[in-house]
């Protein structure tokens, strides 16, 4: 029987043209395995498409002051247009806002929270009065606790590579209106239950159980 492979790669994020390292490190080896699975006979679905949610699609339609819409179709058409130029084998470049990708997400969700894998619990996180919302980790920058770096985001600092929390940062301001008071409040948010996962994950990795503690 014929094999069959679906082939992807990380998700470029919709802000602005990558730089080679994102396309050597990550689509070309991808790229490379799929041609040389095609030469074997094997079937293959390469995909891969704009990541246009979160942080980077926001900030990035805020800086270049465009509608985010107008801005990520813009960017999707420029990278598209690159991979294309680079002659990537992709079968299908999508976009994460398309449609049925928003259709696939709810339904796997859905199913995710029928099983009772997802629970809620509350965060502290900042919220901006000006912007009258709830900031992501990314939406707060400030000073670096332990290097000084003066533009340090809420989940790391670039300039010594700090894993942070916002409520670390020194001086801590709102990315999309710098001068907006940032007040700390309760937030709910959705996890995913991982340790009801982890013994059917086990089971199919074939992953002996981790040794009970002594202690």
């Amino acid at each position: 029987m014929m094999k069959k492979k679906l082939i992807t790669s990380a998700l470029p994020y919709i802000n602005g043209v990558k730089h080679l390292g994102n396309l050597v490190g990550s689509i070309l080896p991808a790229d490379i395995h799929a041609r040389y699975s095609r030469q074997q006979g094997e079937t293959v679905l390469f995909i891969c498409g704009t990541d246009e949610h979160g942080a980077p699609a926001e900030l990035g339609a805020a800086a270049s002051g465009m509608p985010i819409e107008a801005y990520c179709q813009q960017n999707h058409r420029l990278q598209k247009d690159i991979y294309h130029a680079f002659d990537i084998s992709f079968d299908h470049f999508g976009r994460t806002s398309s449609p049925s990708n928003h259709r696939i997400t709810q339904q796997v969700f859905s199913a995710i929270d029928q099983h009772g894998f997802i629970f809620s619990d509350t965060l502290q996180h900042f919220y901006s009065v000006e912007d009258k919302r709830f900031l992501p980790d990314r939406y707060i920058e400030g000073t670096c606790p332990l290097c000084g770096f003066t533009v340090a985001r809420g989940d790391q600092c670039d300039g010594c590579g700090a894993l942070l929390n916002p409520a670390e940062l020194l001086g801590p301001r709102s990315a999309l209106t710098p001068g907006s008071e940032l007040q700390l409040m309760a937030s709910r948010h959705l996890f995913l239950d991982l340790t009801k996962l982890e013994p059917a994950v086990r089971i199919w990795l074939e992953i002996p159980p981790p040794l009970a503690s002594n202690g």
